[in-house]
Formats: C-alpha cells, sequence, structure tokens
C-alpha cells in the first residue's frame, strides 16, 4: 500500500462516496448505511463536516466532525473515524484526525470530544498518541 493518503471534505453525495461509506461502516457499526439522500443532508449540513481519506485515489477511510453552539461555547464532536482494513496502520486514522483537529481549530474551537470502544484498542492508542486525553464522565444515552 502507498504512504500517500489525502484528506478532503466531502462537498457531494457521489455514487463513488455513498458505495465507500456502505462498504466501511460496517467494520465500525451494525447501523444500516446511509442513503445518498441522508449522506447528501450531513454534507450539507452547517453543523457536520465528513472528512474523506484516499490512497492513491481509493477511498479508505471517513470521520465526521460535528461543531454546535452552546452556551458554553462551540463544542466539537469526532464520531464515525471509520479506515478499511487493509489500510490501517499506514496513518489514514491520523491523518483523518488531524484534519479535522485543524479545522476545529481554524474554527476557533478550543477542544474537540470523541467516545471510542475499549475494544479498539488500535484506535485509542491513536487517539492518546495525538493528545486526547481519557475523561472520567459518565457517557448516556436514551434509544428512542
Amino acid at each position: 500500500m502507498s504512504e500517500r493518503v489525502s484528506i478532503t471534505l466531502a462537498e457531494a453525495a457521489s455514487d463513488e462516496l455513498v458505495q465507500a461509506v456502505a462498504r466501511l461502516l460496517p467494520l465500525l457499526s451494525s447501523s444500516p448505511p446511509p442513503t445518498s439522500s441522508v449522506l447528501a443532508a450531513l454534507i450539507d449540513s452547517t453543523g457536520s463536516d465528513l472528512f474523506v481519506a484516499r490512497v492513491d485515489g481509493a477511498i479508505v477511510g471517513v470521520l465526521t466532525l460535528s461543531t454546535y453552539p452552546t452556551l458554553t461555547g462551540t463544542k466539537a464532536w469526532i464520531d464515525d473515524v471509520i479506515v478499511s482494513e487493509a489500510a490501517r496502520g499506514h496513518g489514514v486514522g491520523e491523518a483523518l484526525n488531524r484534519a479535522a483537529i485543524d479545522t476545529a481549530r481554524e474554527r476557533g474551537i478550543t477542544s474537540i470530544d470523541l467516545t471510542s470502544r475499549p475494544s479498539r484498542e488500535a484506535a485509542n492508542r491513536l487517539y492518546q498518541r495525538i493528545g486526547f486525553e481519557q475523561r472520567t464522565t459518565n457517557v448516556y444515552r436514551l434509544k428512542l
């Protein structure tokens, strides 16, 4: 595999992107892949950015950066970091995260949060290596 990774922001829900997300999503979640219109809404949202990683022109990873205003300032959250199995260990996850961090920093955001399952050991090592610190907090979810 080439070590050359390029990161761009998705501008449209092309067939190539829809198919790549459908191929990548099962590596992270059992959720059904987004339709073209759902992916387009994400890309068009002012509160979300979809970063796309390519190696030799092929989509090998994605990351979503969400930003939103609160009473205590603008918050940023990284979600859905997915790298193809073949591209893991080649700097793709780090490149995606650094692109999101740079974007948040350019927007004046002072911190970014994310969660990662403990079983995703390589991902957790990456996050710590690039400066994320584990927080002592309770994360709750209410399924609707």
